[in-house]
């Protein structure tokens, strides 16, 4: 990996282990609740997590029900103690109100780094699921993230390979990640038909769609985390159904 202009190459430990978790991170479907552990981020690297959590799902000025949910899957794979909870969730509400972190935030994280990588890079590779939440993230979004990073000692050039990790695949095969359609034939590409297709077709396609990922379609034991993400699905199959059918309606 060539380094970016002004950043200093990484050290073999540190490029050892990103490669590593990258890989693996692929390995779990892009979903780093499920690679950590309460062994892989220690109790003293949970309250920079869940700060910068906050901070980034702020970015746009309204904390959105996948952000919670995502927090709340870290806190599960965390096994954390209600009292242990309870921090965290303080610790997500304190990021949500700042506008510039203090230089202080993540120096427990920073200061280790170099020695230690583990633990900074898997809170690196929680941030930028964070950030990703959406589908490709917005500028404001994108920022925060890369002050998180910052923060925590790593170079910004892991975090673009994280995101296109995501880019080549993740955001183009799920629909929850897409953003909302606006026209015909994004919502044809959507729901899977050409924009040539008739009417009932199409309504048969939106349909299949609807039941692979309606909240009273599936399993009552699905974890919240799976369920947002199933929420988010639906909402853009029902906007690209309300795109179609207006369309025919002026035929």
């Amino acid at each position: 990996m060539t380094p970016v202009t002004g950043e200093p190459a990484l050290s073999a430990r540190l490029e050892i282990r990103f490669y590593d978790l990258l890989e693996e991170l692929g390995a779990s479907g892009h979903r780093p609740d499920k690679m950590i552990t309460p062994g892989r981020l220690p109790r003293w690297c949970r309250r920079s997590l869940f700060y910068f959590l906050g901070y980034i799902a702020r970015a746009e000025g309204r904390v959105s029900p996948a952000d919670i949910s995502f927090a709340e899957a870290l806190m599960k794979s965390l096994t954390l103690t209600p009292r242990q909870r309870k921090r965290a969730i303080e610790q997500f509400r304190l990021g949500k109100e700042t506008e510039n972190p203090s230089s202080l935030r993540g120096l427990g994280v920073r200061t280790i780094a170099g020695l230690r990588p583990s633990p900074a890079l898997h809170m690196l590779f929680c941030l930028a699921h964070a950030a990703q939440l959406h589908g490709r993230p917005g500028k404001a979004r994108k920022h925060r993230c890369e002050d998180a990073v910052d923060l925590i000692g790593l170079p910004l050039r892991l975090l673009q390979e994280i995101l296109d990790s995501y880019s080549r695949k993740v955001w183009q095969s799920r629909a929850e990640l897409q953003p909302l359609p606006d026209s015909y034939e994004q919502a044809c590409k959507l729901l899977g038909v050409s924009t040539r297709e008739k009417f009932e077709k199409t309504k048969q396609a939106y349909r299949r769609r609807v039941s692979e990922c309606h909240p009273d379609k599936l399993d009552r034991d699905l974890g919240e985390a799976d369920l947002a993400v199933a929420k988010e699905r639906l909402l853009r199959y029902q906007k690209a159904w309300e795109l179609v059918k207006r369309r025919h309606a002026r035929r």
